[in-house]
């Protein structure tokens, strides 16, 4: 429908807004499909990391594959076998569906005199003094088998970690090694998620492993926005065409 007396745009003005409404097309199609991409990739890591899960634990890395752990390499389930250094033992800052509290990040004495941080599991603040759990720290060669992590350097969101106060945000290897006065190069880039609980110790097997995938609604989103501002330049051009036409 059009107004008396309405004038149609001139060329230019046309060109303009043709030109404006096609760049945000093509844009807002490519964030779509930038999106579908995203969703291919997020389900393929999701599988890969499945099979991680569903797999035979395997040894640990041991120091000559230390440079090549990278991302691909994290939940994978490995063991590893040691004595606890008990007395070097950080707790860092944990939220769980058993509340808040602290993992234990104990470092484990390898038989070739490398060390390897093990996330024992979840205190609650009452027992984070080791004194509260003494019957859970157990003597001697261990085996413990879990999910391998990467290093949570730095700290938590906006938390920095505070290691001169004893106080940790994030599971950061290299600074809880050199907090602890662990040899330097001796320790892996990586630390363990035990899978099991000690009696009496730390509670293991809660690993999180989860993966946001919104990515589907995201592409629709964009793919929509696309579409209403193609209906809108096909409204102006209907508009224009019976403006002519009068």
């Amino acid at each position: 429908m059009t107004h008396e007396g309405a004038r149609p745009r001139s060329i230019i003005s046309l060109a303009l807004l043709g030109i404006v409404g096609l760049t945000l097309i093509a844009g807002l199609a490519w964030l779509g499909s930038w999106q579908v991409q995203r969703r291919a990739w997020k389900l393929d890591l999701i599988e890969r990391v499945e099979q991680r899960l569903r797999a035979v634990a395997t040894p640990a890395p041991g120091a000559s594959a230390w440079r090549a752990i990278d991302k691909d390499d994290e939940y994978r389930r490995v063991f590893a076998e040691g004595e606890f250094l008990h007395d070097r033992e950080a707790c860092t800052q944990a939220a769980t569906k058993l509340g808040a509290g602290c993992w234990v990040m104990t470092p484990l004495r390898q038989a070739d005199g490398t060390l390897v941080l093990i996330n024992r599991g979840f205190v609650p603040p009452e027992r984070r003094d080791p004194a509260s759990r003494a019957a859970g720290q157990p003597a001697g060669m261990q085996r413990v088998e879990g999910l391998l992590r990467l290093t949570e350097p730095e700290g938590g969101f906006l938390r920095h970690n505070d290691p001169a106060a004893n106080r940790w945000h994030s599971r950061d290897v290299a600074a809880i090694a050199a907090a602890r006065d662990l040899p330097v190069g001796q320790v892996a880039p990586y630390f363990i998620d035990a899978a099991t609980t000690v009696e009496n110790g730390p509670v293991g097997g809660l690993t999180v492993v989860s993966f946001h995938n919104n990515h589907l609604v995201y592409a629709l989103t964009w793919y929509g926005l696309a579409l209403m501002v193609a209906g809108g330049l096909g409204m102006v051009g209907r508009r224009e065409w019976r403006l002519r036409r009068r």
